[in-house]
């Protein structure tokens, strides 16, 4: 069919809309979807008994219907089982053509478990062009949502033929150990072709690192279930294999032996195939066109002898013939210009959703990472910060007192460094909310320098504050962003300043609505920084050389933080500084006036409370670890309270149960059920009582599990005492 005469169909179908669209509304489309489930049924069924044109016929009817109904999901389907079987028929191009067409439904649908065997058929495409990388993408994300669907066989091979694509990249390393992956899996749900396919190519594998004999041990293994099970296929490529690694052994009988084994299957194999593939493929559209534009030419030309008008009237139809003809080349051209510019597209827009599902990926593993090794590290930080508090506050010796403040510091800091990690990967991931309240700015700033103050003097600085006379004092705003970004960059500047001054100012540039413009700036006199480092500050891990680092301390996160949380609060961060001379950070940010007061914090909650109302106080502690037990229990004794222990949640459940609790203060890794678990069990009968996950665990990553559990609140360990106390108070006092 020439594209014109497409194109007068396209013209008639659309001026057909009206009626067809009428026709289809009477449909039974319960009966369609009955036909295209059918058609897909039979085309695997053709597919797998390698009837490929059966199986063509039935998809192309399968697809038409498919499309009439819109179900995205026979749709993708249908689409994805063309590709597959244009790859058996040896036509790489049209079989991507259609795959990706079939990604691009699937993934619309979410048809998940689809999507991936669509994914493995691509990566046997590109793998059957010699395309090793592309095909390696896909076979791992393949492998990635057959894992998520729990298809662990679909995942094996998937496993496997990642191996295969690593072998020919002679990547070694890698190619073993997905090989060992599948072997595993294969094992594990009795997979013997993959078994079989994997023990020989990682025969190959241990071949070509020079275990030659662990090789044709594997191999030999691998061939001799392939021959139980008559694996045809397996049993090729595994007798071409054999017969490499006997040659490297020197065993040039047996080689020899394999040698002839490869050939008489691989002809008993090709034989098969072109029975399949017997029938001739149409020739391209050009070579019909060009035919039968010759045989009008020619009949065209006879009938130019018969008339001087029928000459005239010949010609005439011989040119309008030939610009019709020109015009209909011209288009088809033009088509396939198209055509080939939207396969690409399609190529390449398949190619950023595997590299976006590898990156999606790769942020999921660092987030599961981040959380595993906090919720490690700050487990034992919870005994050491708590012991070290503890023992500062009973008389230690005067000796002991130099040796504790140590420990609590390095604790401290190692705390810090642990809480900057997961900043910057909340400011990177988007998770940090403001958390504006009413403050005095002026108070807050001269708290945070007298906090650093001891530090500045074990430096002998001098830290001064100027606070402009135009700015008032009350402001609606974030203050713990605000002291974070002060602290960071005052420490900044204390521990690259020696006998020096340091010089901390608030100043305004303009007012609007009640919201001031803000410009805050941080002057040292210290080491300064070069030029050509100065563009690098504000990355992380950044500092001006590994000598600095190792002289000066700190984690190199400070003014990857400031720059996070500066660009949250909507400004604006700068530096000027000259080696040698000094530096002066300025940031702007806009701020919120309030007339409102500034309400008191209280210091110690439960020092004016009754001792006889403490006395009727029960709170219960859930955790499993004894120091950690011993710990809380010596924190509430300290605040007049009592408390029981128990160290899992079966016991939690058995004892809210039967004795009345005011508290719960509930760990969440726990021996048995977790401490989420338990307190989903408690609120199946007891709606109304205070349940405070007391954990170690990254509480951003598990926000929504906690609210859906139906715990109170949350306190993160290790945690600051006046902040326990207050969560404590407002739970059984206030409330």
């Amino acid at each position: 069919m020439s594209p014109f005469y497409n194109y007068l169909c396209i013209v008639f179908l659309l001026l057909s809309v009206p009626l067809y669209g009428q026709d289809l509304s009477q449909r039974n489309i319960a009966e369609l979807q009955a036909q295209v489930d059918a058609g897909i049924y039979s085309a695997q069924k053709n597919l797998d008994a390698q009837n490929y044109y059966q199986a063509q016929r039935d998809l192309e009817i399968t697809l038409e219907k498919a499309l009439e109904i819109d179900n995205k999901k026979s749709i993708g389907l249908a689409y994805s089982k063309m590709g597959k079987l244009q790859y058996f028929l040896e036509e790489p191009n049209e079989a991507i053509k259609s795959l990706i067409k079939a990604i691009e439904v699937q993934r619309f649908a979410k048809d998940y478990t689809n999507i991936a065997e669509t994914y493995k058929v691509l990566a046997d495409v590109y793998m059957s062009i010699d395309d090793y990388n592309q095909a390696l993408d896909y076979y791992k994300s393949a492998a990635t949502y057959f894992n998520q669907e729990e298809l662990f066989n679909y995942e094996a091979e998937a496993i496997l033929k990642t191996g295969i694509a690593h072998l020919a990249l002679e990547q070694y390393k890698k190619a073993d150990k997905a090989f060992n992956n599948a072997i595993d899996l294969s094992r594990r749900y009795q997979l013997n072709k993959i078994l079989s396919s994997s023990l020989i190519h990682l025969g190959k594998v241990e071949a070509l690192n020079n275990q030659i004999e662990d090789g044709l041990s594997y191999a030999n293994q691998g061939y001799e279930i392939a021959k139980k099970n008559n694996f045809s296929d397996v049993l090729n490529n595994g007798a071409l294999i054999l017969s490499q690694l006997h040659e490297n052994d020197g065993d040039l009988l047996m080689a020899n032996q394999y040698l002839k084994r490869h050939i008489a299957l691989s002809d008993s194999l090709l034989s098969a195939k072109k029975q399949l593939l017997s029938p001739q493929r149409k020739r391209a559209l050009t070579d019909t066109y060009q035919i039968q534009y010759q045989k009008q030419g020619e009949a065209d030309l006879e009938k130019v002898k018969t008339s001087p008008f029928d000459q005239l009237t010949t010609i005439l139809s011989i040119a309008l013939i030939t610009i019709l003809s020109l015009l209909t080349l011209s288009l088809y051209k033009n088509n396939n210009i198209r055509l080939k510019s939207n396969n690409v597209l399609h190529k390449k827009n398949s190619e950023l959703i595997v590299s976006k599902e590898k990156a999606e990926l790769a942020s999921k593993t660092k987030a599961n990472f981040l959380s595993t090794v906090t919720h490690e590290l700050r487990t034992p930080l919870y005994a050491v910060t708590g012991l070290t508090n503890m023992l500062l506050d009973e008389d230690p010796k005067p000796e002991q007192i130099q040796h504790l403040k140590s420990l609590k510091f390095s604790g401290d800091y190692l705390l810090t460094f642990i809480n900057d990690i997961l900043q910057i990967n909340k400011i990177e991931a988007n998770k940090v909310d403001l958390e504006p309240e009413i403050f005095n700015l002026k108070k807050k700033i001269a708290n945070v320098i007298s906090a650093l103050n001891n530090s500045a003097s074990d430096n002998n600085i001098k830290i001064h504050m100027e606070y402009d006379s135009d700015l008032p004092l009350n402001f609606n705003a974030d203050q713990l962003k605000i002291s974070q970004i002060l602290i960071n960059l005052i420490g900044n500047s204390i521990k690259f300043t020696k006998d020096g001054d340091i010089w901390v100012r608030a100043k305004k540039i303009n007012e609007q609505e009640g919201v001031y413009n803000i410009r805050f700036e941080v002057e040292d006199n210290g080491i300064g920084i070069s030029r050509e480092k100065q563009e690098y500050m504000f990355e992380s891990f950044s500092q001006g050389s590994i000598q600095i680092n190792r002289k000066y301390g700190g984690t190199g996160l400070g003014l990857s933080i400031v720059k996070g949380l500066i660009d949250l609060l909507n400004g604006k961060i700068y530096l000027k500084s000259e080696l040698g001379k000094g530096s002066t950070f300025f940031f702007e940010i806009p701020m919120q006036y309030t007339e409102e007061l500034v309400k008191e914090v209280k210091t110690n909650y439960f020092k004016d409370v009754n001792k006889v109302d403490l006395d009727n106080i029960k709170i219960l502690v859930v955790e499993d670890n004894k120091i950690n037990q011993m710990i809380t229990k010596k924190i509430l004794n300290k605040m007049n309270l009592n408390c029981e222990v128990v160290d899992n949640g079966e016991s939690a459940v058995e004892k809210v149960k039967n004795s009345h609790y005011d508290v719960v203060l509930m760990d969440i890794h726990m021996p048995g059920i977790s401490g989420i678990e338990a307190t989903r069990q408690i609120r199946a009968f007891d709606k109304k009582l205070n349940i405070f996950a007391l954990t170690a665990v990254t509480i951003e990553d598990k926000m929504q599990e906690f609210d859906e559990a139906g715990f109170t609140d949350i306190i993160s360990k290790p945690f600051k005492q006046e902040d326990f106390e207050k969560k404590l108070y407002d739970a059984l006092i206030v409330s």
